[in-house]
């Protein structure tokens, strides 16, 4: 894959109004369809190590390996049916189950601090009250995206007091550098990349709680009919985790392969802004997407007749991995 590629298509999107059409119900029996992406060290562990078609040996079943280069893209193959567990933000999964894709999330394969506010010293900006009458490059509908109007209404400051410019994450990136915004919603790795390679970049406004985790979402179908498969991926994730906190520079290093980055932007992305030590979702996942959820209605990504924080608890299951874990 060409490094520019990726860099159009990684991190957390989710931007436009998903509605489920035809829904399938999973792969047919003798496949598993699991996805794996660069916003997900865990799922490029488990794809290098094998420890996936090791799970699966022994039952005659084939795993297919999925590439979502953002949860606008693995909600897609939710939708269609043609992957039986994707990798996504929290606010994209919870946008895709009230769209009624029909999926539910038993595991958290990372807690990440992939977003912050983005400038460069020689704007003058310092604090979020200082993007009042600003340009700032923003994904609609993405985690960045959310956490630009929580930083702004921290700030008493609304979406109408800013011209947020809507483009996806490398080009807002590409923007702040030609100086055609003055602050950008960013997203690792381009974030880190920014950091790491260009002097004068300021993380100015950073909030891990107003990142949303990152949601391991299986098909409902597939949680209820295919219960041990289930129980198999659950547990080479497990194991992929374990590895990963014990291997932090060797997951960083197949991170960096895998997605074509720098050692360097690997190891940041990876060893300082990754946390998987609590991989079961409860209270505070519930929580933060309850508190988002008027978020996505006011923002019309979700249906007219939605009940976004209706949903939370359709979504979130605290006890199906808890054995495995």
């Amino acid at each position: 894959m060409e490094r520019r590629q990726f860099l159009r298509g990684t991190g957390a999107a989710i931007g436009g109004s998903l509605v489920a059409g035809c829904v399938g119900g999973g792969s047919e029996s003798g496949t598993v369809t699991v996805d794996y992406a660069y916003y997900n060290p865990v799922s490029l562990v488990l794809r290098e190590k094998g420890w996936l078609e090791e799970a699966f040996a022994d039952t005659g079943t084939d795993v297919e390996w999925v590439l979502s280069l953002g949860s606008n893209q693995a909600n897609e193959y939710a939708q269609s049916g043609e992957a039986d567990v994707s990798s996504t933000a929290g606010i994209a999964a919870l946008m895709a189950r009230t769209n009624g894709v029909p999926i539910t999330t038993p595991y958290i394969y990372s807690d990440p601090e992939w977003t912050a506010l983005v400038t460069f010293q020689e704007t003058g900006i310092e604090s979020v009250a200082d993007l009042e009458g600003k340009r700032v490059a923003a994904t609609r509908g993405t985690d960045p995206y959310f956490f630009l109007l929580q930083a702004l209404e921290d700030a008493g400051l609304s979406s109408d007091d800013v011209e947020i410019v809507n483009l996806q994450h490398p080009e807002g990136q590409s923007a702040l550098v030609r100086g055609d915004v003055d602050a950008w919603a960013g997203l690792d790795p381009h974030m880190a990349e920014l950091e790491l390679e260009h002097d004068g970049t300021e993380l100015f406004f950073r909030e891990p709680r107003y990142n949303t985790y990152g949601f391991l979402n299986f098909l409902d179908g597939f949680l209820a009919d295919r219960t041990e498969d289930a129980t198999r991926v659950l547990e080479a994730y497990e194991r992929g985790r374990e590895w990963a906190i014990e291997n932090p520079q060797a997951t960083a290093g197949i991170l960096a392969d895998a997605s074509e980055m720098s050692e360097p932007v690997a190891e940041r992305v990876f060893t300082k802004r990754n946390d998987l030590s609590e991989p079961i979702p409860g209270e505070p996942h519930r929580e933060l997407l309850s508190n988002l959820s008027p978020i996505l209605e006011r923002e019309d990504l979700v249906t007219d007749d939605a009940n976004p924080a209706g949903n939370v608890d359709e979504l979130i299951d605290s006890e199906f991995a808890s054995e495995v874990v």
